[in-house]
């Protein structure tokens, strides 16, 4: 794993694939690490698409080179970590694909560089364009582990066992049997970074402004709550069996984009998409960023979902697609 000091910033990431071939940055989740991708990396590079995939701050090897920086993690501030990244390996235009915190962080970058990024994955976690509202009792029941952490007592519990509530999450969020034991202690190993907890703390405390967002990223926090809509073509993600982000919550998701706009909703599948079904995850992600013309076919479609076979009919997924709008020719860059 590379290594780049970026501010005060020690970023561990990998770049895969040929050096000439378009960029695409893939940002994982939490609680999770840059392994999340792995398997989806192999079948980007063959693609011929060169693949960086940085671990986030907090987390694994990536670590704080300096006492005097906030150990914050809204996810204003981790993209400005990832486009100082892409500043670092000369890097001026990019596709973009993000999970979970990598979902909001892809947002902020589009938001934040528009002319640089040009087209973007979300996976199952929907946009802040416009600011985030209340939750529903029902959706505050799914997150109660950001009430949690808003207290103190919460807050010390996390930091005591920081890997046990982390395996709650991916025991809930997803279908049991999702992962094994192994799989999880491999990944829980980032979560030892001494940084792990204030930063996890910070982000879901300043979302709710129960904390401040770090000084640095407030622009682009405040750009973010007063951006309504995206143009810049754009897929999203969803398992239509997420325990914290159910499909429902991405119901208004079609509305924020006035691009070409595809949404796939993988069935049996919980919060983990790529992990879960990493094959359906990499066919779709490599038809977005090669530029596949069918994702977003040119004439417009019902507002009731249609089945598209997206390349992976024959593993029997059950695949929903709905509000494509706008037409191919429409620049990437937008």
């Amino acid at each position: 794993m590379a290594r780049m000091t970026l501010n005060g910033l020690e970023m561990a990431y990998t770049d895969t694939g040929p050096r000439n071939g378009p960029a695409v940055l893939l940002l994982h989740g939490w609680p999770d690490d840059a392994s999340t991708w792995d398997a989806v990396v192999s079948v980007l590079a063959g693609a011929g698409l060169r693949v960086i995939v940085p671990t986030l701050r907090g987390v694994g090897e990536t670590r704080f080179r300096r006492a005097d920086i906030p150990r914050t993690g809204d996810s204003a501030i981790l993209a400005l970590d990832a486009i100082a990244l892409m500043d670092g390996l000369g890097i001026t235009r990019f596709q973009v694909a993000g999970h979970d915190w990598g979902s909001n962080i892809a947002e902020a970058l589009a938001v934040g560089w528009p002319t640089r990024v040009e087209r973007m994955a979300m996976l199952s976690t929907p946009p802040r364009l416009g600011g985030m509202p209340t939750p529903s009792f029902a959706q505050a029941q799914r997150q109660w582990y950001h009430w949690f952490m808003a207290t103190a007592r919460g807050a010390q519990a996390v930091r005591d066992d920081r890997k046990g509530f982390a395996h709650i999450h991916w025991t809930n969020w997803s279908p049991p049997g999702w992962f094994d034991q192994a799989t999880f202690d491999r990944v829980a190993k980032s979560f030892e970074n001494p940084d792990w907890a204030a930063v996890t703390i910070h982000s879901y405390r300043a979302r709710w402004d129960e904390a401040k967002p770090d000084p640095a990223g407030r622009w682009l926090a405040e750009r973010v709550k007063a951006k309504k809509s995206l143009s810049l073509p754009t897929l999203y993600i969803h398992g239509d069996r997420d325990g914290v982000n159910p499909p429902s919550t991405a119901d208004d998701v079609a509305a924020k984009f006035t691009g070409p706009f595809a949404r796939i909703t993988l069935t049996g599948v919980g919060h983990f998409p790529q992990r879960e079904r990493p094959d359906a995850v990499a066919q779709a992600l490599r038809r977005l960023f090669t530029g596949d013309a069918s994702l977003f076919p040119a004439d417009a479609v019902p507002a009731k979902p249609v089945s598209l076979a997206l390349g992976v009919a024959a593993i029997g997924l059950a695949v929903a697609v709905a509000g494509i709008v706008g037409s191919r020719r429409q620049a990437a860059g937008q």
